[in-house]
């Protein structure tokens, strides 16, 4: 199956990042008329649905965005031409006079955006949940204040510089000697909602050892060996989604499921053909367009799942 972009891995700009310390390009930068501003609100934007389909985010000038914290993304383009894109964390989001606006998050229209507008989102809300959450040193206690374009907070008391964090977290699809993929569901999802396996990596821990690890705890399955196969940002709040493919060991009862019952309440070894049968069926609910697991079982599938499997 030809390979094609992760929904949250797209972007079209250059981060630009050596002008995220120049104050004086900055401010000019902002007050320029061709730049462009996406106001985002507790990981929210507006969007608007174009009349061919699209779906697009609602970019402001710098004169009309609101007052918020501004987080430099970076340009697109060259030269004069070039047209460089902030963020605004507002308290809310502004009105629409058209009023064809609408409220939107990643989840819901992440696979839908522009490569270009794709990433702006992912980016400002990385950005966002980071600031929200880190106000304070974990030196010293004190108030920490936003540098370098919103790419940094620095300590008000030491001076410490603090950057965004990023937790990387293993997802994988194994499958079995019968070519058959592990699928588990959680008590909190929908009925009949099933996906890859996942957890984060822990300390002094490598990715492949994270992979047989969470396997083994979540299924009672042993992992026999795994591939890298793409990683994907994964902002709620700060995750790096790192997508395995993997085999499960055959002997001495390797493949016998045993769930947890707390990351799982179920797991199951399906076919293609239970797959199929299920999803026509609306028995079984596959993973989200824009998380990396829908690529991992696509992969093992052969091709692009239903579409009327999509959600």
């Amino acid at each position: 199956m030809a390979a094609r972009p992760l929904a949250l891995s797209r972007s079209t700009l250059d981060r630009a990042a050596e002008h995220r310390l120049d104050e004086a390009w900055l401010l000019s930068t902002w007050s320029h008329p061709g730049t462009r501003v996406l106001v985002i609100s507790n990981g929210r934007a507006r969007v608007v649905d174009t009349q061919d389909g699209r779906t697009e985010l609602v970019l402001l000038s710098s004169f009309e965005a609101p007052e918020g914290d501004r987080y430099f993304l970076g340009v697109e383009g060259q030269g004069p031409d070039a047209t460089a894109y902030f963020a605004v964390a507002a308290e809310s989001l502004p009105g629409r006079l058209d009023g064809e606006a609408r409220e939107a998050g990643l989840r819901e229209v992440g696979a839908q955006l522009g490569d270009r507008d794709a990433g702006l989102l992912v980016h400002a809300v990385a950005l966002e949940n980071w600031h929200r959450s880190h106000r304070y040193c974990s030196r010293c206690g004190h108030p920490t204040a936003q540098a370098a374009a919103g790419h940094v907070r620095r300590c008000t008391a030491c001076a410490h510089e603090h950057y965004p964090r990023t937790d990387p977290a293993v997802i994988m699809l194994i499958t079995d000697d019968q070519d058959r993929a592990l699928l588990g569901r959680q008590a909190i999802w929908p009925e009949g909602r099933y996906s890859t396996l996942a957890g984060f990596v822990e300390p002094g821990e490598s990715l492949e050892q994270a992979v047989a690890r969470e396997v083994h705890e979540e299924a009672g399955v042993v992992v026999a060996d795994c591939r890298y196969v793409a990683s994907q940002p994964w902002p709620f709040p700060c995750s790096l989604m790192l997508g395995f493919l993997g085999r499960a060991e055959a002997a001495n009862g390797g493949t016998a499921i045993q769930v947890d019952g707390e990351e799982l309440s179920e797991a199951r070894w399906f076919t293609r053909e239970e797959l199929r049968a299920g999803m026509e069926a609306g028995t079984v609910l596959p993973p989200s367009g824009i998380s990396i697991a829908r690529r991992l079982v696509e992969l093992w599938y052969g091709e692009p799942l239903p579409e009327a499997a999509r959600w």
